[in-house]
């Protein structure tokens, strides 16, 4: 087994968790924050837009079996890549766009990925996506945790205008 990490901010990591956790080789998805100034930040500290941090998943995989690459592939179509101040419902700073690499080889890939997005022509508005070094990630209090399973009616709520984004922008 090869395991690694990824981090991906997409807006509210309530809605970030799923479509990761359903592919085969992903051992966890961890809903939390990163990329800010502030050690082991609550909820309620990166809602004041204060910390610097994102809301993320940290998703550990075995890439023998899912790569990064494909990992980065899912991102782009959970995101509105154009929106470089919140996703969807979620405004702010902390629901920026961003996929925060842990090495060389994983920013070559988000890179690359992202030039192809570019290049592609899919969308008409500039690509904001941000790549970023990863910097500490704090999971978030058990509550967020799962957030899909638990709460599904809460959850399926919080997704309607994602879902209908994805639907308009990556149904081929």
């Amino acid at each position: 087994m090869a395991v690694e990490t990824a981090i991906f901010a997409g807006g509210c990591f309530w809605c970030m968790v799923q479509p990761f956790d359903q592919q085969p080789g992903i051992l966890k998805v961890v809903s939390g924050y990163t990329g800010g100034h502030v050690p082991n930040p609550t909820y309620e500290q990166v809602c004041t837009h204060q910390t610097g941090h994102t809301e993320a998943v940290e998703i550990t995989f075995d890439s023998a079996i899912i790569t990064y690459a494909d990992l980065v592939e899912i991102y782009w179509r959970q995101t509105d890549p154009t929106d470089a101040m919140g996703q969807f419902q979620d405004r702010g700073d902390s629901y920026r766009p961003v996929i925060f690499v842990n090495s060389e080889a994983q920013r070559t890939i988000a890179t690359a990925s992202r030039k192809a997005l570019v290049e592609s022509g899919r969308f008409q508005a500039p690509i904001v996506t941000q790549i970023e070094t990863a910097k500490p990630f704090y999971p978030a209090e058990d509550y967020h945790q799962d957030f899909y399973q638990k709460n599904p009616f809460r959850a399926e709520l919080g997704e309607i205008q994602r879902k209908k984004f994805i639907h308009e922008n990556w149904s081929d």
